[in-house]
This record gives C-alpha cells, sequence and structure tokens, in this order.
C-alpha cells in the first residue's frame, strides 16, 4: 500500500486523470486498504475471443430465422445483441438458455441449450485457432492478445500484497488454456474460476462471497476489474470498487463508448479503456 502520509502528494488531480483517460465517476469512492482483487478474462485481460459477439449473434439470429418468424433480419439482431451483451458476463449458457426461450416464443421447437452452447463453440474456435496456435508455438508475442499493460498491471498488484482472482463466463477448461497460453495464470494461481457444466453451481455473485467469506476479506476491500454488467454489479454489491474497462478489442487503445454506456449503467465507480495509465490509476487507488 501506498505509505506517503500526505495523500496529496501521490494523488493525481482530476485533470491528470482525465488527460490519462481515467474517468472518474464516484470521485467520494472509499480506497485503499484493498486486499483482494476479481479480474474478468475476455474484454478485460485477453483478447482472443475479441469477435465472439460477430459469432454468437449471428448464429442466433439464424436460428430464430428457422422458426418462421415474420421479423427481419436486422430487427432479429438488434433484439438478440440486447439479451446476449446483457448476458455478458454471465456462463455462455445462459445466454443460450435465453436462445431455447425466443425459439420457443416464436412457436419452433429448441435444440438442448448445451448443443446450441457446443455450436457456438465449434463456431468461434474456427475463427480463434490461429491465435491459441500462433501463442502457444511462441509466434504471437502475449501482449499483442492481451488489453495493453495487463502483464504489469497484475505483476504490480501482486507486488503490493494483494490477492488476484480470475473469474470468467467462458468454460474453465477453455479460461485455463488460454491464460496459460497468454502467460497470465500464474498471477493467479489456484484462484482461476469459469464455467461449469453443472453451471448452478458457478456464478461470479459465489465467487465474490468466497473471496469475501474464506479470504476473509471485507467489502470495501475489494477492487474489481471487468467489461460486463455481471463483474461490476456484483463487486458493486459486495462494497468493492469497481473499474470498467471499455477496451476497444480490435484498435487496442481508447474507449469503446457502447461498452462505456453499459457499464456507467452497471455502477461502475470508474471507466478506463486499458492499462496503459495504470500508475496514474494505481497512485488515486491508494495501492
Amino acid at each position: 500500500m501506498n505509505q506517503s502520509s500526505d495523500p496529496s502528494d501521490v494523488q493525481p488531480a482530476a485533470a491528470s486523470l482525465a488527460e490519462a483517460g481515467i474517468e472518474v465517476l464516484r470521485p467520494d469512492c472509499r480506497r485503499g486498504d484493498f486486499r483482494a482483487c476479481i479480474f474478468d478474462f475476455d474484454g478485460t485481460l485477453s483478447l482472443i475471443r475479441r469477435n465472439w459477439p460477430d459469432v454468437m449473434i449471428p448464429m442466433m439470429v439464424e436460428v430464430l430465422r428457422e422458426t418462421g418468424t415474420s421479423e427481419s433480419r436486422e430487427a432479429l439482431y438488434a433484439h438478440v445483441e440486447e439479451f446476449v451483451m446483457r448476458l455478458n458476463g454471465k456462463q455462455t449458457i445462459y445466454q443460450m438458455l435465453q436462445l431455447v426461450e425466443e425459439v420457443k416464443a416464436r412457436g419452433g421447437t429448441p435444440r438442448d441449450p448445451l448443443e446450441y452452447k457446443e455450436e457456438y463453440h465449434r463456431r468461434l474456435w474456427e475463427q480463434m485457432r490461429h491465435r491459441v496456435d500462433g501463442l502457444k508455438s511462441g509466434q504471437i508475442d502475449p501482449e499483442e492478445l492481451t488489453v495493453p499493460g495487463s502483464h504489469r498491471l497484475l505483476e504490480q498488484l501482486r507486488e503490493r500484497g494483494i490477492e488476484l482472482y480470475l473469474a470468467s463466463g467462458t468454460d474453465l477448461k477453455y479460461v485455463r488454456d488460454e491464460a496459460h497460453a497468454l502467460k497470465l495464470d500464474h498471477y493467479f494461481g489456484e484462484h482461476i474460476y469459469g464455467a461449469l457444466d453443472d453451471y448452478k453451481n458457478f456464478s461470479k455473485k459465489m465467487i465474490v462471497e468466497r473471496i469475501i467469506g474464506d479470504a476473509d476479506v471485507q467489502g470495501h476491500q475489494l477492487l474489481g476489474f471487468g467489461d460486463g454488467f455481471v463483474e461490476i454489479e456484483e463487486v458493486r454489491r459486495a462494497g468493492g470498487l469497481a473499474i470498467g474497462v471499455a477496451s476497444d478489442e480490435e484498435r487496442r487503445e481508447g474507449i469503446n463508448q457502447w461498452k462505456r454506456q453499459r457499464l456507467i449503467r452497471a455502477g461502475a465507480d470508474v471507466i478506463i479503456g486499458d492499462y496503459r495509465q495504470q500508475d496514474t490509476l494505481l497512485s488515486w487507488l491508494e495501492i
């Protein structure tokens, strides 16, 4: 933790924060004394799956059009995009469960949600296979497929004695494999969590409760980073400080305004685009 006796010596002014691309939405939120930090994975640290909505949404539109609905492709796309992104951060199966309900609502006979999930994973793998293979072969530098500054931020937090947790809505086996390929797994040790086939036995709410319970961490000592609704809501609900990561996953710089708006609605305390200005951010957080 920061050892300065005069916070004004180390805390950046509002102008400095703005210049660094750090948007503070709640300047009076409690800072310092953080003991644990929870990260989402896709879009928050990893960019391996950066085009996942371009796979999931068209697949679901295709399924819904097969019901014979009179809705236009454009209307279906907008509708599917809304619920897919609203459920972003939860386990993938919840998006597939919603798809089942959407098929039923249009008079169709849905497949099992696990079948939909398997088909989605098959299509997504075709899009991302070269990234994972490139990382494992050494042809792609992990820095190229992470939100800029991710490795150094995790290193800084760990050096300051903060316990790190990774919780993703992606299946656990994929999270472990991709975190290892990106050389991120060692920062989290055994604290890597992901979706399970028995989906009712995993949620980010459960992980937050485990951190507060098993690790003897009080709510205000929890810090969270995420680019989706769920992790922001759960960290805030626990009394922690939530950093919304409005990452532009294609350009790897700047702010994705669509993400920013959703993160604000989710209750983020701070919005950033990446971790390039982490020194300024950590100073403001009093870490």
